[in-house]
């Protein structure tokens, strides 16, 4: 992952990262409200990463107990520094085994939704109701406080949920502020940021683009860069900002129709890269290359193996028609597919899911030889978008919901094949077709349907059919960290399958998954 580009001269609160599946939530929050957040390994020491600009450190939650042989730990450096310490969850369980508490496995173990009782309402908790709800995920719990520490609220089961340390001008929460579901949580932070730590610098989108557009001009130089474009949001407004920052000669742009795209998608997106300026465009269709290696696969990480290495395979195979020489390979990686592929800015994250621009090891080789692009890389969903609307990019494209690199591949349970990717791409578009009819397209974080890899028994007409299995998933969310499942008019979904079973041969039977992020992730696989 690449140096953040942004200026070294704004104040900015530094996140420590010992690979909480939220860590980068705790950053993005902030950035909401125009204070500045910065990610670095929660093991780095202190030299590594303090200057004057840090005004304030958040230790990050994690998937280990502090009491785990192998817990990452902070540098002890950091208590001298003297600058406002806030610890969420794990952080919050180091602050206290470090300062001479005890942290012991919980018989109450908080998981979701949990009220917070304020018992002392002062500082970040002085403007906020003395009950609320919080978003817990602990396996331990505080049992005993160290010396000059105070208890500041607590949890319906009576575990310590605030606790403040002023000895070492430190706070700690159990809950998530980060978490969407966390009442008053970006409240809770803005107010360690602006109040506790005193920043007064605003950031932005807009800000951030002045910097990222110096960044990729330096990266790349007098170089050329090849983009492969996915047609999703992230490819496109990587594209973008490419043409905006750099000479539109040095900009080469491929897309690689893999045959396991939405209905129209191709034609679609070279229209819109057309339309940003771009003078290198090679569209290539290699839909029976990816269909025939992925015959017979039905394991969801093989898929994304194959798909991932066939990508770069066709890409260094098409490369000569439109580049020589040396080159750099930009890609569209945001936030949430690191950190979901286990490839945070720490050593400590779980891995969710592979993604093939995170984990291919082609992709590899070229960022171990520091030829990848990723500017969209300190990035979230959200920010992408206001990205794109800055640059110019349509609205109905910045708008478009998320589409998986893998593609259909990873919407089709078990095997992919032509047949199956037809019918799919037909009842996705009309699936699409009819949210944006009834306006709800704009409501929805992301909607796609998944094939599933069963039959199930019908009537059609007077008689006894075999016709396959359709599930639809819409899912609202901030960021797509967590997500709620989307509450349709139930005669929507009723009129949509009837539609859809009527208009598309084998098509027998429609379901609507209503499972939330966590304990789902958004897509099936």
């Amino acid at each position: 992952m690449e140096d953040d580009p942004v200026n070294d001269d704004l104040q900015r609160i530094l996140v420590l990262d010992f690979g909480g599946q939220t860590t980068h939530l705790i950053g993005r929050r902030l950035r909401e409200r125009g204070v500045y957040a910065e990610i670095v390994s929660g093991t780095q020491p202190v030299a590594d990463w303090y200057s004057d600009t840090v005004k304030g450190v958040i230790l990050s939650g994690s998937p280990y107990s502090v009491h785990d042989v192998d817990a990452p730990r902070p540098d002890r450096a950091l208590f001298d520094l003297g600058i406002p310490i806030l610890g969420i969850c794990y952080g919050l369980q180091t602050l206290v085994h470090t300062l001479g508490g005890t942290v012991s496995r919980s018989r109450d173990r908080e998981y979701g939704p949990a009220r917070i009782a304020v018992e002392r309402p002062e500082g970040e908790f002085s403007r906020i109701e003395s009950t609320f709800q919080s978003w817990m995920s602990h396996g331990d719990a505080i049992e005993s406080l160290p010396d000059g520490a105070i208890q500041v609220a607590a949890s319906v089961h009576n575990v310590p949920a605030v606790v403040a340390f002023p000895d070492h001008n430190a706070l700690g929460l159990q809950f998530h502020p980060e978490v969407s579901h966390t009442e008053h949580g970006t409240d809770i932070l803005e107010r360690f940021a602006r109040d506790r730590c005193g920043i007064r610098d605003l950031w932005s989108v807009r800000r951030y683009l002045e910097d990222l557009q110096a960044e990729v001009r330096r990266r790349v130089g007098d170089r050329n860069v090849l983009l492969l474009i996915s047609g999703g949001v992230d490819s496109t407004v990587v594209a973008a900002l490419l043409l905006a920052s750099l000479s539109p000669e040095q900009v080469y742009l491929m897309y690689i129709d893999t045959g396991l795209m939405r209905k129209n998608e191709s034609a679609e997106i070279g229209e819109t890269l057309r339309a940003l300026g771009a003078q290198h465009l090679s569209m290539v269709n290699a839909a029976d290359r990816f269909l025939e290696a992925l015959a017979g696969v039905e394991d969801p990480e093989e898929k994304r193996r194959i798909i991932g290495d066939m990508f770069i395979q066709v890409q260094q195979e098409e490369i000569a028609t439109l580049l020589s020489g040396d080159y750099l390979l930009a890609q569209g990686t945001l936030y949430t597919d690191l950190i979901e592929s286990g490839s945070g800015v720490g050593r400590h994250a779980s891995r969710i899911k592979s993604h093939h621009n995170v984990a291919s090891p082609l992709v590899h080789a070229k960022r171990e030889r520091g030829e990848i692009v990723e500017p969209l890389a300190w990035l979230y969903k959200d920010e992408v978008r206001e990205l794109g609307r800055i640059l110019g990019v349509s609205p109905r494209v910045v708008g478009r919901h998320p589409f998986p690199g893998p593609g259909l591949a990873v919407r089709i349970l078990g095997e992919v094949t032509r047949e199956r990717c037809d019918l799919l791409r037909e009842a996705d578009a009309l699936y699409i077709e009819a949210l944006r009819e009834a306006g709800l397209y704009d409501e929805i974080w992301q909607a796609f349907s998944v094939l599933l890899p069963i039959r199930s028994v019908g009537v059609t007409g007077d008689e006894r059919a075999y016709g396959d299995v359709l599930a639809l998933r819409a899912v609202v969310s901030r960021d797509g960290m967590t997500a709620d499942m989307y509450d349709f008019d139930p005669t929507f979904l009723r009129d949509l399958a009837a539609r859809m079973i009527n208009r598309i041969a084998g098509l027998g039977r429609v379901v609507y998954d209503i499972s939330g992020k966590p304990p789902a992730t958004i897509e099936w696989e």
